[in-house]
């Protein structure tokens, strides 16, 4: 599986940041929140089978 990019993970936490009303002081909170969405995200993918893991 690959790791989303910075570019990808800062985009959205951009949007969840601005959703939860840009909070300040949350940027890392956000960030791991990001991240871990795309991951899941990647797992859920129905371009993913067997054949392309």
């Amino acid at each position: 599986m690959a790791k989303p990019s910075d570019k990808e993970i800062a985009a959205r936490a951009y949007k969840l940041w601005e959703q939860n009303g840009r909070p300040e002081g949350r940027d890392e909170e956000f960030w791991r929140l990001a991240e871990q969405e795309l991951l899941n995200e990647d797992k859920s993918s129905p371009l993913r089978t067997p054949d392309t893991l």
